[in-house]
């Protein structure tokens, strides 16, 4: 707990600042006094594990579908249709053809937190300025490096809030699985809510909002760009030692 603590910490500090990541060390220390640390970490291993591979089906999936109006006017009906669909309707087919258990929980969250990103790597990628795609083409640039140089970085901030988007519905599809067995955080309220146990049902619905909190603000501050970039700690330090060296007054008053 300790370990993973400090490193989920420094990950916030790094990428959204000190707030967040005095919030995240109060939020895990406070999961873990409250006893439901094994239950967050079955509920986020289950959410990393499902947004892989929605990231890796979905971004793909939105370039090609961002590249070829054909594959769009496809996509878009079934996307349209995987978002409309109640999200305890996906549990019913994935129990008759998996079972119950963890793994089948996992397969119905990424079915159900997959359209986001395919939408918005699609959006972001054809939103990219003509003119600039005009310029790498007059460059020589091929497809793939026009790709790769210019339309993905231009639209990784619409990216990675869809990446934000496909996270939050994975968090909330990862609660309901817990009714086909896939336990965290989820079957704590569940068993709370069943056995009238107001007190269990609240903690676990805390848990489950602080590890959203912490999630969304991560997701939210590796899209940003930020103005000004801190300089890391090794910056800092090489910096002092660099301003320190002796003998560099001499070399200035000899160059003056």
């Amino acid at each position: 707990m300790l370990v993973f603590t400090a490193g989920l910490t420094l990950i916030a500090w790094r990428t959204a600042g000190r707030g967040v990541a005095i919030f995240t060390l109060v939020a895990l220390a406070f999961i873990d006094m409250i006893g439901l640390w094994p239950e967050t970490m079955t509920t986020l291993s289950m959410i990393i594990t499902s947004v892989l591979f929605c990231a890796i089906i979905g971004i793909p999936l939105g370039i090609w579908s961002a590249r070829s109006d054909r594959v769009l006017f496809v996509v878009r009906p079934i996307l349209d249709i995987m978002q409309t669909i109640p999200s305890f309707v996906y549990l019913v087919p994935i129990v008759m053809l998996f079972g119950v258990g963890m793994v089948p929980g996992i397969i119905a969250t990424i079915i159900f937190a997959l359209p986001p990103i395919i939408r918005l790597t699609n959006l972001g990628i054809r939103n990219v300025r003509g003119d600039l795609i005009e310029a790498a083409e007059a460059f020589g640039s091929t497809r793939w490096q026009m790709l790769w140089e210019v339309q993905f970085p231009l639209a990784l901030r619409t990216i990675m809030a869809g990446l934000n988007q496909t996270l939050m519905l994975a968090l909330s599809m990862v609660v309901i699985a817990a009714l086909i067995g896939a336990g965290g955080l989820g079957l704590t309220v569940y068993t709370g809510l069943g056995r009238l146990n107001v007190g269990a049902a609240t903690a676990g619905g805390i848990g489950i909002v602080l590890l959203a909190i912490i999630l969304d603000r991560i997701t939210q501050s590796l899209g940003e760009k930020k103005a000004v970039q801190s300089p890391s700690l090794w910056q800092t330090l090489r910096s002092m030692f660099a301003l320190g060296k002796p003998g560099d007054e001499e070399k200035a008053g000899k160059a003056a």
